[in-house]
C-alpha cells in the first residue's frame, strides 16, 4: 500500500496579507460614482411632460394615458413596440479613434428605426453600455452621443445601465446596447400584409454606411487598403475617422411628415430599416405570400463611400449588396399614386428620395436588376 504524505498548505491568514477591496479587482466605486453624477443632465435633455421625475429611482417612469393627446394624438387602441439592437464592430472603429460621442447616436438609429417600421412613435430608450475600466469622460461621451440621437429621434432616454467589467474588456474596449419603446395605434399598425402587386418602392438616403458590416469595412480598409484613421481619401475629401464614424441617420421626422399626412394604411403598405443582409434581406421579411420585389439597382446614385471600400477590399458587387445599404437606408412600399407628394413631404423635412423598384405578383422574393451609379 502506498503511503499517502500530507500536503502543508500555508494558513488562509497568512495568505492574505492585506484585504481585498473592489478597487484592485479593476472596479473603482469613487470613479463610478463620478461617472454618474454627470450623466442626469444628460437624460433630462431629452425628457418630455411625459416622463415622471424619480430622482434615485431604480427604473425610469414614463405616463401613457390612452385618454390623453399622447404626442399631439389621442390614441384609442394603443400597441406598444419594442425593439433592441447594438452597433458591432462599430464601436472599434470609435475606440480606435478615440471618438466616443458620435456611436451613441448609432445605437438610438439602430433600435428607433426597426420601431419605426411598423408605423410607431418612439417613446423612450434605454442604454447598456459595457467596459472595461472606469473612465468617467469616455461614458459620458458615449451617452451625450446617446442623448443627442433621443433628441433626433423624439425620444425620452429614461436610463441605462453601466457595467465595469476588467475581465471580459481590455483597455479602451467597450459595448453597448440600447432599447427602444415606441407606439401606434393598432388599427394603423404597419406590418407588411398589405403590400400587393403594382406598389412602388421608395429608397430614402442613408447618411453612408450606417452601423452594419464594420467587420468587413475594418478588412479593407485597415488590412488591404493599409489605411490609418488619420488618412486623407481624397476621392471623399475626408479623412478616413470621419467616414467612418458618420452616425446613422434616423428617420422619425422625415417619416412622421408622410405618416401624418394621409390615411396611412391606404398609402404607406409596408417599411423597411436597411440594415445587415442589405435592401434584398430587408425587404424580404416584409413581403406577403404571393408578392416580389423588383430593385432597379441605376435608380438611385450609390454613395462614393461604397465604391471606395469595394475598391479596397476588391469586393465583388454581389457581396456589397449583400452586406451594405448602398446608400438606401430605409425602403417605404407606397400605393403609386401617392408616390410624388410622399417624395414632396420628404423633401420638405431634407430627406432625399428615390423610386427604386416595384412590387409585382410571383413567389416571394427581392430581385435586383440594371447596373448601379455611383457619385454622392
Amino acid at each position: 500500500m502506498i503511503g499517502l504524505h500530507p500536503v502543508s498548505r500555508p494558513d488562509r491568514r497568512e495568505r492574505l496579507m492585506d484585504p481585498l477591496t473592489y478597487k484592485d479587482s479593476g472596479v473603482d466605486l469613487d470613479s463610478y460614482r463620478d461617472a454618474m453624477q454627470r450623466l442626469p443632465s444628460l437624460l433630462r435633455r431629452t425628457h418630455g411632460p411625459q416622463v415622471m421625475d424619480l430622482p434615485g429611482g431604480f427604473a425610469g417612469l414614463f405616463r401613457l394615458n390612452p385618454g390623453s393627446r399622447l404626442l399631439g394624438r389621442a390614441y384609442r387602441d394603443p400597441v406598444l413596440v419594442a425593439g433592441s439592437d447594438g452597433v458591432g464592430t462599430k464601436v472599434k472603429v470609435a475606440a480606435r479613434a478615440g471618438i466616443y460621442n458620435t456611436v451613441g447616436i448609432d445605437l438610438v438609429a439602430m433600435c428607433v428605426n426597426d420601431c419605426l417600421c411598423l408605423g410607431a412613435e418612439p417613446l423612450f430608450f434605454l442604454d447598456y453600455i459595457a467596459l472595461g475600466t472606469d473612465n468617467p469622460p469616455l461614458i459620458a461621451d458615449l451617452v451625450s452621443g446617446i442623448s443627442d440621437g433621443c433628441l433626433q429621434a423624439d425620444a425620452a432616454l429614461l436610463g441605462g445601465e453601466t457595467a465595469i467589467m476588467p475581465d471580459l474588456y481590455s483597455g479602451t474596449d467597450f459595448d453597448m446596447a440600447g432599447f427602444c419603446v415606441g407606439v401606434v395605434e393598432r388599427r394603423k399598425l404597419i406590418d407588411g400584409q398589405a403590400i400587393r402587386p403594382g406598389d412602388i418602392l421608395l429608397g430614402l438616403a442613408s447618411s453612408g454606411i450606417h452601423s452594419n458590416g464594420y467587420s468587413l469595412v475594418r478588412k479593407a480598409v485597415f488590412d488591404a487598403g493599409a489605411l490609418d484613421l488619420d488618412d486623407h481619401v481624397e476621392q471623399l475629401q475626408a479623412k478616413v475617422a470621419d467616414v467612418l464614424l458618420t452616425p446613422t441617420r434616423i428617420y422619425t421626422r422625415s417619416l412622421r411628415k408622410v405618416m401624418q399626412r394621409y390615411r396611412v394604411k391606404k398609402v404607406v403598405h409596408g417599411m423597411a430599416h436597411v440594415t445587415g443582409g442589405g435592401l434584398e434581406e430587408n425587404l424580404h421579411r416584409i413581403l406577403p405570400s404571393g408578392c416580389r420585389a423588383v430593385v432597379e439597382a441605376g435608380s438611385w446614385n450609390v454613395p462614393d463611400v461604397f465604391d471606395w471600400i469595394q475598391e479596397l477590399g476588391n469586393v465583388e458587387t454581389d457581396e456589397m449588396y449583400r452586406v451594405f445599404n448602398m446608400g438606401i437606408g430605409f425602403v417605404l412600399v407606397l400605393d403609386p399614386y401617392y408616390a410624388e407628394s410622399a417624395q414632396r413631404r420628404l423633401e420638405e423635412t431634407g430627406m432625399t428620395s428615390w423610386v427604386i423598384g416595384r412590387i409585382e405578383a410571383g413567389k416571394t422574393g427581392v430581385e435586383r436588376t440594371g447596373d448601379q451609379k455611383t457619385g454622392s
